[in-house]
């Protein structure tokens, strides 16, 4: 069965920090792409952030310079370390995972249940 499951997710004040994580299945190749979307309330889910196994990185451009995605293969986690959080950062944010063939922007094949993390000013 495949499963992601997100944690960490919380409140903060603006200008904290907070890691959110995310664990694959063993049924998720560890070869596959992991990543990050979010959703704030009205508006649509985006892509926040996504990785390869080898490492290499996408970013939204919101959050270039602020977050920093990493995974660690062998536990097949993947991590989301939000600095400097703003209030308009308040979202569900939902980890995803694709085969490795897709591009760092393909749409996602399998998504997480979301975490909430909420910035007030």
């Amino acid at each position: 069965q495949v499963q992601l499951v997100e944690s960490g997710g919380g409140s903060v004040q603006a200008g904290e920090s907070l890691t959110v994580s995310c664990v694959a299945s063993e049924s998720i190749s560890r070869a596959n792409i992991m990543g990050w979307y979010r959703q704030a309330p009205g508006k649509q889910r985006e892509l926040v952030a996504a990785i390869r196994s080898g490492g290499s990185t996408n970013y939204a451009d919101s959050v270039k310079g602020r977050f920093t995605v990493s995974r660690d293969n062998a536990k097949n986690t993947v991590y989301l370390q939000m600095n400097s959080l703003k209030p308009e950062d308040t979202a569900v944010y939902y980890c995803y995972s694709n085969p490795p063939y897709y591009t760092l922007t393909s749409p996602p094949r399998y998504w997480g249940q979301g975490t909430q993390v909420t910035v007030s000013s």
